[in-house]
């Protein structure tokens, strides 16, 4: 989608066009007199061709509009006398000749001609053509001022630009450039190329702000390009690898092989059934635990296997939550219904024991800034604490419940907890404001996306719900299929710019969906126990792990991993060879 960029403005463009169609009309009648091939009268405009004429199967694209989107692509794109060609060769002009007056206009600096010409072009709305004319009244009056002019600056702004009524705010500011020139902001200079860049950007402004109908939009051709491979990379079920790999050539279909569905190794450390997973924001680590009170850090290698890193022992009891610092630095850990822990990843100590007399932690996570920490605490409160212990913030009532979850977004300003049975609480926690998702069924676990505007919601109904949470709340999605009825299971998003949603289920499966579509891609075997946690690795989207009532992690991968015989079983880790 890339080429040589054409840095001329449109109007210089213009100058160049209807100065290479003069030479061309001069050279091709030449060529006209001496030969007429099929393809010269092929390339002749049909007498029966009008502005309402449509190509293509569908009917809907119109030709002179295409024309003019190809003519300005191959002027952008650095193609000035292949555009001029075109736009002889058709009869199809890129802009009108009033448009093309007023473009020059622009950059030559007549300022009032331009003006002039502006409300020649045919613009219906009056407030387009009072916003145009401010803007460029104001590049005027900066020229006035830059070329120490300032008593025709001051009449520009008092009888030109002020009777306007656009923004009095920017015009008391403008007036202040007259007591201060120095604040000048467009940095518009007397040197003749300067101020001719900035008469170009002037242009661009203005052709963001005049109808797409009167200047076509910089680079329209390519947006729509890019439209369609957004969308055909939408409707792909499997689309799951860089945007480089997409070509124009055909429509776009990713196979299968692109989602993590081969077990690669399996990780055998856990003496018991394993709750929670998770990996860290940089995907070179994956933290689990157990139900046997132990908490392993695991390190990705290079190669993209995984290998035991420390187990982290000191819990009384079932380790139900993890939560990694945005540093990756650090690791919180929450027993059931007990102590919280912070670890130091690098050597595998422990940091600070967080405790509460008389009651236990159920939630935690990290505050943005990796110095405040959230908990949510058996007493349904929520707290928050500085790192050496000090609890700086209690939020008493009905803020959280025995569900072992706690999204903080991105900015830090909300948590999200589950209050009660069937309800998500929102909870600005600066400004005391309160949102709340209902729920017609029992909430099991939540997950908050990586740009903290949708939120995944688990139901002992054996649904997955979708809500975008920015703004208005709104459900956008639900997913189905996976067996649910008894247990917590944690459901993730993942895959590339997080297009799948992985969940685990109470059949010994995975199971993945396509996000948009909502489509059930995959459903991957292997384990012999119930699936209770996914995390997908953030920085790769080809991998995949998984926690069970089978004591195991499987990690899942698109690429099977060759290894001799003798080094298939090493340190609780079982490596396979694609099967599962």
């Amino acid at each position: 989608m890339g080429g040589v960029e054409d840095d001329g403005p449109p109007s210089k463009r213009v100058k160049v066009s209807s100065g290479a169609l003069g030479g061309l009309s001069k050279g091709t009648s030449h060529r006209e007199q001496a030969s007429c091939s099929l393809s010269d009268l092929m390339a002749q405009p049909l007498a029966s061709q009008g502005k309402d004429e449509v190509v293509g199967s569908k009917g809907v694209v119109k030709k002179v509009e295409l024309v003019r989107i190809i003519a300005e692509a191959l002027y952008s794109l650095g193609y000035k006398n292949t555009g001029a060609h075109l736009e002889e060769e058709s009869g199809i002009t890129l802009q009108s000749s009033v448009v093309n007056l007023f473009m020059q206009q622009i950059l030559d600096g007549k300022w009032d001609d331009s003006v002039a010409t502006l409300h020649k072009i045919g613009l219906m709305d009056e407030a387009i053509i009072k916003l145009a004319s401010f803007v460029i009244l104001e590049q005027k009056f900066f020229e006035l001022l830059d070329g120490e002019k300032v008593m025709d600056a001051l009449k520009t702004l008092r009888t030109e630009i002020a009777p306007l009524c656009i923004n009095n705010d920017r015009v008391r500011e403008l007036s202040s450039y007259i007591v201060f020139p120095s604040q000048n902001v467009l940095d518009i200079s007397s040197d003749k190329e300067a101020r001719l860049k900035s008469r170009k950007k002037l242009l661009e402004e203005l052709q963001k702000l005049l109808p797409s109908t009167v200047i076509i939009p910089e680079r329209r051709l390519v947006h729509l390009v890019e439209q369609a491979l957004d969308l055909q990379r939408d409707a792909c079920r499997f689309h799951n690898s860089s945007v480089g790999e997409m070509s124009l050539f055909t429509d776009h279909q990713c196979g299968k092989d692109k989602i993590p569905s081969q077990t690669l190794q399996i990780l055998k450390e856990h003496g018991d059934e394993v709750w929670f997973l998770q990996f860290s924001h940089n995907g070179k680590y994956l933290a689990s635990s157990s139900s046997d009170c132990l908490v392993i850090i695991w390190e990705v290698k290079l190669d993209g296997r995984v290998s035991l890193k420390h187990r982290l022992p000191g819990h009384q009891k079932p380790v139900s939550y993890i939560s990694w610092s945005p540093d990756d630095a650090q690791l919180l850990t929450c027993g059931v219904e007990e102590a919280m822990r912070r670890w130091d990843v690098t050597s595998g100590e422990c940091l600070y024991i967080y405790e509460k007399s008389g009651l236990g932690f159920i939630s935690c996570g990290w505050a943005p800034d990796g110095k405040r920490i959230f908990s949510g605490v058996t007493d349904k409160s929520i707290s928050m604490w500085d790192l050496d212990g000090r609890e700086v913030e209690c939020w008493k009532g009905q803020r959280t419940s025995r569900i072992s979850d706690l999204g903080i977004t991105r900015d830090g300003k909300q948590l999200i907890t589950v209050c009660k049975e069937t309800t998500i609480l929102l909870f600005g926690w600066e400004s005391q404001s309160e949102k709340l998702i209902e729920e017609g069924q029992n909430i099991v676990s939540f997950a908050l996306s990586e740009d903290s505007k949708f939120l995944l919601v688990s139901l002992l109904n054996q649904e997955i719900h979708l809500w975008n949470i920015e703004g208005a709340i709104k459900l956008v999605a639900k997913f189905k299929g996976h067996k649910h009825s008894r247990f917590v299971l944690k459901s993730c998003f993942g895959g590339l710019d997080q297009a799948f949603i992985a969940s685990g289920s109470e059949d010994s499966q995975v199971y993945i969906w396509h996000r948009i579509s909502g489509e059930l891609v995959f459903t991957l075997s292997g384990h012999s126990g119930a699936v209770n946690c996914v995390s997908w690795n953030p920085t790769n989207p080809h991998m995949l792990a998984s926690a069970s009532d089978d004591h195991t992690i499987r990690i899942w991968g698109i690429n099977r991993v060759s290894l001799d015989h003798d080094d298939r079983h090493s340190n609780g880790i079982h490596y396979c060879n694609g099967g599962t």
